[in-house]
């Protein structure tokens, strides 16, 4: 089976240089917004197709990196110096001479398909006359697009060498989209002789039904005549729909569509003409919890497709393994893998309960707390420290629970990701809180916790340091510690309702502040 093994995207929408590797059955593109996700899954399927009227409707101005074209009318404007757009899709199949090659921007000899976006060279002295009359125009209208494999060889959406279907659940509804992926499934299905040989006859069929039909209509009108469209933008693979228990599929709600498309597009595994690399945009759009888990156990259980998903789930990223994530951010121009995260890890997130990891992953600063009690004061506490909130200080707090502080650590030492944990003592600060995580602590990850075992609680540790707040609040049958014990997140709401200006911060909370905020 035919799947991608690298991209490469050189002056590609936000991608100045950007090379990322895939495996050949699920991959998983986890990014914060304007990170790239989609642009990753538009390369591929622009690359795929061979299409240049599909680059033409993108629009060469939207995906040529807006940087090259501002670094290039700041330089010096001559045709030589434009800028060029290259997409490049490694292989597997290192045994076609037809895609075997080294026409790559890296020279080096593979097998994949290279799309390439540059300025015509035959209107080269136009293009100069056009950089010296205007300065800010740039000449988006002289590139010309060409498909060719490594061998050198051209090739066309007539001759799919790599057979994509692209899936987008926030195009789920449109007229567009549905008609493209219903004519996808029928070409991976029927094989050309067979697609032209129907072609054919349903044309004929529709030149006779106009003889047949609507003849006794035509001997009436002398000089018109009505007839059914033939031409090929009304053919067979234009008017063919997908239907589900007698329903075509764009009948059916967004959620449901999503869940139809994905399904059925796993389960095609044609030897003659196979879809080679499934692509999902956010599949998580539009369906209920319940029916994202059924959509990821279909996902998870398919061996006979590479499938590549754009995802913001945490949940679709955790159950389809971590190991097999891209991350990519705002800021990065190379992905991140986590290939080589531990078993024990990548196993514990995809049983955990839903968990916070596309929050973790994505973000630069972490505090990682506790409970729900540390969670809800954490902000004022910030607050009160330093004079600003966490957001403000760019700072994410997250509650884990103390048995998974060391997945998250783990995570945020491949990733590199400044990270405080703050944790009680549980009556032993040096097994607990030291010797615990020897292995785990770094330059970027710190543990942080009251050092006297008595302060053995994020509550104790709280009251003592707020005693006549806590005392005037929690005043009753019970003492006002025990009530805080035996009530945590109800105490501290009531702490951030009403005082939440006045505490004074725990000294270890208060260094893991100023770490943090280094």
């Amino acid at each position: 089976m035919q799947y991608i093994k690298k991209i490469k995207l050189i002056n590609f929408k936000k991608f100045k240089n950007f090379e990322a590797t895939f495996k050949k059955n699920i991959n998983t593109i986890i990014g914060d917004n304007e990170a790239g996700k989609s642009s990753i899954l538009q390369a591929i399927e622009l690359v795929a197709s061979g299409s240049r009227i599909k680059v033409e409707t993108a629009g060469i101005e939207s995906i040529l990196n807006a940087d090259a074209v501002t670094e290039f009318l700041a330089g010096e404007r001559s045709y030589k110096n434009l800028p060029e757009i290259h997409v490049e899709v490694h292989l597997n199949d290192e045994k076609d001479p037809d895609l075997h090659g080294k026409n790559n921007t890296d020279k080096i000899s593979a097998s994949g398909l290279h799309m390439i976006c540059q300025p015509n060279e035959d209107l080269a002295g136009e293009i100069d006359k056009l950089l010296k009359e205007d300065k800010e125009n740039f000449p988006f209208e002289y590139y010309t697009v060409k498909f060719i494999t490594f061998s050198g060889e051209a090739y066309s959406g007539y001759r799919r060498l790599l057979r994509c279907l692209t899936i987008d659940s926030s195009a789920i509804n449109s007229e567009h989209a549905n008609t493209e992926y219903i004519k996808t499934v029928y070409q991976s299905f029927v094989d050309d002789a067979d697609r032209i040989s129907l072609n054919n006859a349903y044309r004929k069929r529709k030149s006779q039904f106009t003889k047949e039909n609507l003849n006794h209509i035509n001997n009436e009108l002398k000089n018109y005549e009505i007839a059914v469209r033939s031409d090929t933008k009304h053919n067979l693979e234009t008017d063919i729909t997908l239907l589900q228990e007698n329903i075509p599929i764009d009948k059916r709600g967004k959620g449901k569509q999503c869940f139809i498309k994905t399904e059925f597009a796993l389960m095609r595994n044609n030897e003659k003409n196979p879809i080679h690399t499934l692509l999902l945009e956010e599949p998580e759009n539009h369906l209920s919890h319940t029916n994202m888990k059924r959509l990821i156990s279909k996902i998870s259980e398919s061996h006979k497709n590479q499938i590549i998903i754009a995802t913001h789930s945490s949940l679709i990223a955790t159950r389809l393994d971590l190991r097999n994530a891209l991350l990519i951010n705002s800021s990065c121009e190379q992905p991140i893998t986590l290939s080589d995260l531990s078993p024990s890890t990548a196993k514990f997130f995809i049983k955990a309960p839903d968990n916070n990891i596309l929050e973790f992953v994505l973000s630069q600063r972490v505090l990682l707390v506790e409970g729900n009690a540390e969670y809800i004061l954490m902000n004022a506490l910030y607050q009160n420290s330093s004079g600003k909130s966490l957001e403000e200080a760019n700072i994410h707090v997250i509650s884990v629970g103390g048995i998974s502080f060391k997945r998250y650590m783990e995570l945020a030492k491949k990733l590199k990701i400044k990270t405080a944990v703050i944790r009680d003592n549980d009556k032993d600060y040096q097994t607990n809180c030291v010797d615990n995580y020897t292995d785990y602590v770094s330059k970027n990850i710190q543990v942080f916790s009251d050092k006297n075992n008595d302060n053995y609680t994020f509550e104790v540790c709280l009251y003592k340091n707020n005693k006549n707040i806590c005392e005037d609040l929690f005043a009753g049958k019970k003492a006002a510690l025990q009530f805080m014990l035996d009530n945590k997140s109800e105490s501290a709401l009531r702490l951030l309702d009403q005082h939440s200006n006045d505490l004074k911060v725990p000294e270890y909370i208060r260094e893991a502040f100023a770490w943090i905020s280094e």
